[in-house]
């Protein structure tokens, strides 16, 4: 049986958007709750009954986390221009290596915008 599995993260930061027009008021320094999914895909275990341990993707994020949260994401190296497709790119080349079967990253910076990225480059 092949399925997805999807993790949920929060965390919050501030940043700026300088390639944006000078009036664009997210040129302006501001703040969002991001909310990021990560998902990876593949055969479910018929041994254990399941395709992937939480815990797996837990370990993989929460160093990443750990830079992110409460931080000016713009002063992290590779998110100098921390729009949320930038940042979903940066978050896939961290994570793929540790985390067989990565499918998709969705990063929501408001309830009703997000960015689904599935690591075509």
């Amino acid at each position: 049986m092949r399925c997805t599995l999807v993790k949920e993260f929060r965390f919050e930061a501030a940043q700026t958007l300088p390639g944006l027009p000078g009036d664009h008021k997210c040129k302006r320094m501001h703040g969002h709750s991001f909310k990021l999914e990560i998902a990876v895909t593949g055969e479910v275990d018929p041994a254990i009954g399941w395709l992937y341990d939480h815990a797996d993707i837990s370990r993989a994020m929460n160093p990443l986390l750990e830079q992110l949260d409460h931080a000016y994401l713009n002063d992290i190296e590779g998110l100098e221009n921390p729009t949320i497709e930038n940042m979903a790119g940066w978050l896939w080349r961290r994570l793929a290596s540790q985390l067989p079967g990565l499918s998709e990253i969705v990063i929501h910076e408001t309830p009703t915008a997000r960015c689904v990225f599935r690591g075509e480059f």
